[in-house]
């Protein structure tokens, strides 16, 4: 008794169907890319051991302050530091302290004369 079975697809009928099912999987894929691959940075790619990273529009005025600002940080902390030293240990400290106070000196300088936003 014979079998009764469809037609096999038309040979026209499955490339077409194939070259559609191929552009969709292209199109999935450059979306799929688009919205949920990371974009490799320039930066980030050369220093992957980077910890921190400045971000590359940040104006030189925004930098400067945030320098000043940091410097002022750590002068504060390595003065009280140097007050609870004694002898050669403390030399040192304040010596830092004072690196520290001519970095931040250069610092708001350089804030001074940066052209403002």
């Amino acid at each position: 008794m014979p079998k009764n079975t469809p037609n096999p697809p038309d040979d026209h009928v499955s490339r077409s169907q194939s070259a559609n099912a191929r552009k969709l999987d292209d199109a999935a894929n450059r979306a799929l890319d688009y919205y949920l691959k990371p974009k490799a940075d320039k930066e980030t790619a050369e220093t992957l051991d980077t910890l921190y990273l400045i971000a590359p529009n940040i104006d030189a005025e925004c930098l400067l302050a945030n320098l000043s600002e940091t410097l002022a940080s750590a002068n504060a902390m390595v003065s009280d530091l140097a007050f609870d030293l004694e002898g050669s240990r403390r030399h040192i400290a304040m010596g830092v302290q004072q690196m520290i106070e001519l970095g931040q000196l250069l610092a708001n300088r350089a804030l001074d004369v940066v052209e403002p936003r």
